[in-house]
């Protein structure tokens, strides 16, 4: 696939009190492409959780056609076949209005590999050019997303 049908990719996470706001960090730069972190710039504020303890949150919007197509790749070569089995089997719930919503371990992106999970994830909105889930579904096909 010579041009992505992709408009942009969110990522967002947050560091909480309990955590190494630095390892977190690590974690997430660990699944994005090495050659294009100087490239990525993440928002970063601060917020009291419920019991007044901080929570760091961290986004940013990647548009730039070069650094999404590395991070897809990137995505697409180190997610296991379990996992795409996963998103294959699950996809009706991973997208909404053009998006696919993926949750990564941040765990897991600490030691370098990229894998799914459910609570307290680095999420990933990739924000497709179509918006019927049937034309997300091939391309995620095409990218090497599924299986």
């Amino acid at each position: 696939m010579s041009q992505l049908p992709i408009a942009y990719v969110d990522v967002r996470f947050c560091a909480h009190a309990t955590e190494d706001v630095d390892k977190v960090v690590m974690a997430v730069h660990n699944i994005l492409p090495s050659d294009k972190l100087e490239d990525i710039t993440f928002n970063r504020s601060c917020v009291e959780g419920h019991y007044g303890n901080p929570i760091t949150f961290f986004e940013t919007r990647i548009k730039d056609k070069e650094t999404v197509r590395a991070l897809v790749e990137n995505l697409s070569v180190n997610l296991s076949s379990l996992d795409k089995e996963e998103l294959g089997r699950t996809i009706n719930r991973c997208v909404e209005k053009g998006s696919i919503y993926i949750r990564l371990d941040k765990q897991a992106a600490l030691q370098g590999k990229i894998q799914f999970v459910t609570s307290d994830p680095i999420r990933i909105r990739i924000r497709f050019k179509k918006s019927k889930i049937e034309d997300v579904t091939e391309i995620c096909r095409e990218i090497g997303m599924l299986t």
